[in-house]
């Protein structure tokens, strides 16, 4: 019996290796690959409050109020893996004067007025909230305070568990156009669509807290392409309320 080649021989065979159905499958390739990178302090810029380094090599925040963004481009999927380790020693009320314990992450954070939030509220209530920020002709603190939030109603949701001082999990947010999708432990808990104005913004991602103490590690998933703002300067008073 006369075995057939595998692949068929001649310019035929190596044209598929070259030119755009090539570039196509290596592209894919590359997207499958895209890894998550562990960013360190110094990949963070803070707004406001303070991140400190632990002994361990994790970051903590132990302040009422805190808020930072990455300065390196990444793709908008961002994990934080966590100890919550209670209160604050002192409180801090938000801009509409309600005081909650939570932390989250946020995604296309273009600035302090123009951003997606996913929350973990820890007190009064335990839940996950998904809030876009959105005030298109204003784009510092200053400008917008605590204007333009929006909490979107998910596809669907799961609860969230209820943190005590000493437990660690994680909470990871990906977001891909406009669909939204957040994990508490690997669990999805939250899905839907954030809205077409909520997909065009064009920020880095982030993470914030209010009068939570924590200790973790923050990591985002590689970028998939090049980005003409591979590094996102670090501005003073980016602050978000």
């Amino acid at each position: 019996m006369k075995l057939l080649p595998l692949f068929p021989p001649g310019p035929l065979w190596l044209s598929l290796f070259s030119g755009p159905l090539c570039a196509a499958l290596l592209g894919v390739a590359m997207a499958q690959s895209a890894g998550w990178l562990t960013i360190g302090r110094d990949r963070l810029c803070v707004t406001e409050g303070t991140i400190e380094k632990t002994a361990n090599n994790r970051l903590s925040v132990n302040v009422p109020k805190m808020r930072a963004y990455v300065t390196e481009w990444t793709a908008q999927s961002a994990e934080v893996r966590f100890t919550y380790l209670g209160g604050t020693s002192k409180e801090s009320a938000l801009g509409s004067g309600t005081t909650r314990r939570q932390f989250g992450l946020k995604l296309r954070a273009q600035d302090p007025c123009n951003l997606v939030y996913a929350i973990w509220r820890i007190d009064p209530e335990s839940k996950l909230v998904v809030s876009v920020k959105r005030n298109p002709s204003a784009h510092t603190s200053v400008e917008c305070g605590n204007r333009g939030y929006e909490n979107i109603k998910p596809r669907k949701a799961s609860a969230v568990p209820r943190l005590e001082p000493g437990q660690s999990h994680t909470l990871r947010a990906e977001m891909r156009d406009a669909e939204l999708r957040v994990f508490a432990d690997n669990h999805e808990v939250w899905q839907g669509d954030v809205g077409s104005d909520a997909a065009k913004l064009d920020g880095p991602v982030g993470i914030r807290s209010d009068n939570a103490r924590l200790e973790f590690e923050f990591l985002a998933r590689e970028s998939k392409g090049p980005h003409p703002d591979s590094v996102n300067a670090c501005k003073a008073g980016a602050a978000d309320e």
